[in-house]
């Protein structure tokens, strides 16, 4: 009863306090609130009305070139180009929203080569968008300023390779071992496209710099992909179940070589290609992404994200769910048969415990997580063969090409062949296949060497260097505990990303994209940190002016 009565004061003194600290506005300002509200409504709607005709009428001049699997597409690009254009902050949150699902969208829409771009009509409008805001604020764009002068050496390097090797395949095709005399080469295609892949979405760092304003942006990005890795999670785990219940044939009932490769045909419902052949022990899903791989390493890097939500937000519903969704990214590395996901899920997850700190924290979250183990327990008990399954394919992977073996043979092959300037840009990218003759190079730092030489290689390794030293000094800067444990926690996986050099995420989605973005999250949360300090001064100020409990409210100015 007594302890009732004090949640009742405790929950009264609360809602007092808040009265006090949400200002009382005159009717006058009421009004204007409405105008402006108005205003910005009608605005919104005379523009959607004006991208909605431009983008009709290049969708019926498409339609007359490639019928309404491309008009489609090219309506909707129209429309997705002018809000982001218009509306550049929303538009890069709906550019985090899509890249999860790019996948399934594109073979949803057709499968249209165009549509394998579609994310970059929220990304490139948003960031022209933000090169304008800052020429006018005079704000800089590359953030950090520490990593100006390595990225400049670097693309001076590329630029070289584009212009002296791709170059010179352009005007003299013969000089490449990789053309084939029947198929079409554009050279300087491959060598774009090549160097958008590289250094592309480097500007994303400065677009979460601008675009996290404030502590409930902060807490809104960081909820927002807790949601996306549990909605995704539940439909891998959906796109399983359909499979195994044989709702979805895969590839189980193929022959020969047809079972052992990932099909489009046998896409189920969510994402792209798959391999679904469990009576000859090879199962790969792709999630929602269009490749199994890529699957991989979003389960990967979701464990860094859920992590860092888990132990560092301040409600204890996304603590739970974070929590949650750290189990449901663990059953997907399982179920999905993504050995590299099954490898270094609980490898990350380990790794995180020990450079973050968080071990010492574990107490408080441990009644939460014998919940989760025991759910994970439950369910490897009722299902060990596909466990056993699972760990068996592990090992007989690692045993037949352990990783540092493979790595170090991939690089021996590559140097046997060594150009200064290297083989050309895109030249070993699996994106530019289209324009041209590529190589497959399946590590990454191996592929950066045959496409752009070793000082290429040697530029690379100091920028994503000075990025890493630069983000540690950021995380430790920070006194905050929970943006501390945040900050730590990304920084673990750009340290992880940035010598990784198993395949290459940081060639495609979602690593390309997250690498860069949450590292200029992590640069923006010691100034978040700085607000939340000045906001709890101002209050304490206040208390002592007015002898009474309250807050001041501190609003950032709108940058972006």
């Amino acid at each position: 009863m007594l302890t009732g009565k004090l949640k009742s004061n405790k929950y009264k003194k609360a809602k007092k306090q808040k009265s006090q600290e949400t200002p009382t506005l005159s009717l006058k300002e009421r009004l204007a609130q409405k105008r402006k509200a108005a205003q910005s409504r009608k605005e919104f709607s005379n523009f959607l009305m004006i991208a909605a005709f431009g983008g009709i009428f290049f969708g019926i001049l498409m339609a007359f070139v490639g019928g309404i699997k491309a008009a489609v597409p090219g309506l909707l690009g129209i429309v997705t180009i002018a809000l982001s254009y218009k509306y550049p902050r929303q538009a890069l949150f709906a550019f985090l929203i899509y890249v999860p699902f790019a996948g399934t969208i594109t073979y949803y829409l057709g499968n249209s080569p165009i549509l394998q771009l579609a994310k970059d009509s929220f990304y490139i409008p948003a960031l022209i968008g933000l090169w304008q805001m800052c020429r006018k604020q005079r704000l800089p764009l590359i953030i950090p300023r520490a990593i100006k002068i390595p990225l400049f050496i670097l693309l001076g390097l590329c630029l070289l390779t584009l212009v002296f090797v791709n170059g010179v395949q352009q005007f003299n095709p013969s000089l490449t071992q990789l053309l084939d005399d029947t198929a079409v080469e554009i050279p300087i295609g491959v060598g774009i496209l090549g160097l958008k892949v590289l250094l592309g979405y480097v500007p994303l760092i400065a677009c979460a710099y601008y675009l996290i304003r404030n502590k409930e942006d902060f807490l809104f990005l960081s909820r927002l992909q807790i949601v996306l890795i549990l909605v995704c999670c539940a439909l891998g785990l959906i796109q399983y179940l359909l499979l195994s219940k044989g709702i979805c044939q895969g590839t189980r009932y193929l022959e020969g070589a047809a079972q052992f490769k990932a099909s489009i045909e046998a896409r189920c419902y969510f994402g792209g290609s798959l391999i679904y052949s469990p009576d000859q022990g090879i199962i790969r899903l792709p999630g929602t992404f269009v490749a199994p791989w890529q699957w991989a390493w979003f389960l990967i890097s979701s464990i860094f994200f859920a992590f860092a939500s888990g132990f560092s937000d301040p409600s204890r519903i996304w603590r739970v769910l974070s929590l949650s969704s750290m189990a449901a990214v663990a059953v997907n590395a399982v179920v999905s048969g993504q050995r590299a996901a099954l490898a270094l899920v609980p490898a990350s997850f380990v790794a995180l415990l020990l450079l973050t700190g968080q071990i010492r924290n574990l107490k408080r979250f441990l009644p939460i997580a014998v919940g989760l183990a025991m759910i994970l327990g439950i369910a490897i008990i009722n299902n060990p063969d596909i466990l056993q399954e699972r760990t068996a394919s592990l090992n007989e992977r690692w045993e037949a090409s352990p990783p540092l073996e493979f790595i170090t043979q991939q690089f021996a092959n590559v140097w046997k062949n060594l150009q200064p300037l290297g083989h050309g840009l895109g030249r070993a990218t699996n994106s530019a296949r289209a324009l041209g003759a590529t190589k497959l190079v399946e590590t990454y730092y191996p592929k950066i060497l045959y496409e752009i030489g070793p000082l290429g290689l040697l530029g690379f390794l100091i920028l994503v260097t000075t990025l890493t030293i630069v983000c540690f000094q950021t995380y430790r800067s920070i006194k905050n505990p929970n943006f501390r444990s945040y900050a730590a926690a990304l920084w673990v996986f750009i340290l992880f990303i940035s010598y990784n050099t198993y395949y290459y995420p940081l060639d495609v989605d979602p690593v390309a994209v997250y690498y860069w973005f949450f590292a200029g999250v992590l640069l923006k949360l010691p100034e978040i940190d700085k607000q939340e300090k000045l906001q709890q001064a101002l209050a304490k100020g206040k208390q002592r002016k007015k002898g009474s409990r309250g807050s001041a409210w501190v609003a950032e100015e709108n940058n972006f």
